[in-house]
């Protein structure tokens, strides 16, 4: 453990004092990178929910076909750990900046590949094969993406801004929600239902090539943080992180699984089956995708409003109001959803998201990087976040259709779940380490340091 608080220790001289400029660059790098990314992992999310259905799974039930589709989408958060697992290995050895390059062109690829998959009809079940072979590469690239991108802004951040820096990284979600989203309703306006159903979805997905070039161009440019550097100049990095970060570092692990419980649940709740469920119970799918777009566009501030307030206020605390909230919400969301007027409609998506969702949501990848030393840091918040991941937003779509189905229509018991997960999350972030600016003040450089030691 001595490594652990001799890489974290704050009074640690720097190697180099990055420019604003290079600063600025990291940031773009991570913003830009993860809103490409998650771009490419939403549009297929809602392609599940509008279209997929009846091009891959063709059936006289349209509920059977809706849950197939649903499985799909949770084939990738299933792939998600292997590919953290990998990529925390690697990039704790070799470095942050050259995963994410590999990551982006993975995604990319798959993306782009989906757009031109043949449906049920033309290709059977060869076409399903690839749809999940596809969906396991945005799995895998997924799971890659999300720590290298955090640990790239915040290990260039001071102590006192981690919160704010890392929300760039986390921004990058809403503004893949709000292209995804976007992309998918200009398509639709564009092309009319019919076409949209028949081949104008596939739009959206071969676009996604554009933007992994631009991509790559900016994150080609950046460098992994001083931080890393020293550690690796030093030949301090470990022969094998994923073990280690398991044997000496159990409870950030622990951690990280829990505080990724009810906020990835909630979201996918908003974002992915609201949709089906507005569709149903109103028979207007449009005023959903609407709303995304709106509230993903102010979450894109939002966002980082959180992860500044997280350096002033403390990270646990809002996170634990936050998870409380979502779990008070969620009985009254679907009541609302089905016969509230447009207007409470708006007030519910609004305060879902780009409050009690963001307020947990903004800080995550300054806390997560917090619970780990650096040369563990890689593989152990890869290895929490996609593991929460599978168990909340991999499996809520499709247990929210099981849900709602095992209770006769009703949706009390996928209520219940949701407010089960904030139980979980509340309890994680009791337990979760805050070395946020508001609860290190005044404390020692080495005491700092120190608190990642017993874990």
């Amino acid at each position: 453990m001595t490594s652990a608080v001799r890489t974290d220790a704050p009074s640690a001289p720097a190697a180099t004092t990055p420019s604003p400029a290079a600063t600025r660059r990291v940031l773009a790098a991570s913003f830009v990178g993860t809103t490409i990314e998650w771009y490419d992992f939403y549009i297929y999310a809602q392609a599940s929910a509008l279209v997929f259905g009846a091009t891959f799974f063709p059936s006289t039930d349209p509920t059977v076909g809706l849950i197939a589709a649903f499985a799909t989408y949770g084939v990738g958060f299933a792939a998600r750990p292997l590919g953290g697992i990998i990529a925390g290995h690697l990039g704790d050895r070799i470095g942050r900046k050259r995963l994410l390059v590999y990551s982006l062109i993975l995604m990319g690829v798959a993306t782009f590949l989906i757009g031109l998959l043949p449906g049920y009809e033309v290709w059977g079940i060869g076409a399903v094969i690839g749809l999940v072979v596809l969906r396991l590469a945005q799995g895998l690239s997924v799971g890659a993406e999300w720590g290298g991108s955090a640990l790239l802004s915040t290990e260039h951040a001071s102590h006192r801004r981690r919160g704010f820096f890392g929300s760039f990284t986390q921004v990058g979600s809403a503004a893949g929600l709000l292209l995804a989203t976007g992309a998918l309703a200009v398509a639709q306006a564009a092309f009319g239902p019919e076409a949209f159903a028949a081949w104008g979805w596939r739009v959206p997905f071969l676009a996604s090539a554009v933007l992994v070039v631009i991509g790559l161009v900016i994150r080609l440019g950046v460098e992994d943080a001083p931080e890393f550097q020293r550690l690796r100049e030093a030949g301090e990095v470990r022969r094998l992180p994923v073990v280690a970060v398991l044997r000496e570092a159990p409870r950030g692990v622990l951690v990280t699984i829990g505080l990724r419980l009810v906020q990835p649940a909630w979201f996918s709740i908003l974002t992915v089956y609201s949709l089906n469920y507005l569709k149903e119970q109103r028979g207007d799918a449009q005023i959903g995708v609407t709303i995304l777009i709106a509230v993903a566009a102010l979450s894109v501030f939002t966002t980082p409003l959180w992860g500044w307030l997280s350096d002033r206020y403390g990270r646990r605390t809002i996170a634990i109001a936050a998870a409380a909230g979502i779990g008070i919400l969620v009985w009254p969301f679907f009541g609302i959803l089905e016969s509230g007027s447009p207007i409470w409609v708006w007030a519910v998506f609004v305060l879902g998201m780009n409050v009690l969702h963001d307020a947990i949501y903004g800080p995550q990848a300054a806390w997560f990087a917090e619970q780990f030393p650096t040369d563990l840091r890689y593989s152990g918040v890869s290895l929490g976040y996609q593991v929460g991941s599978i168990f909340s937003n991999g499996l809520t779509p499709l247990l929210a259709v099981l849900f709602v189905q095992w209770a006769g229509g009703d949706t009390w018991l996928l209520s219940a779940f949701i407010a089960f997960y904030a139980v979980l999350s509340i309890l994680a972030a009791a337990k979760a380490v805050d070395r946020s600016a508001r609860t290190a003040r005044g404390a020692r450089p080495s005491a700092v340091a120190e608190e990642l030691a017993p874990a």
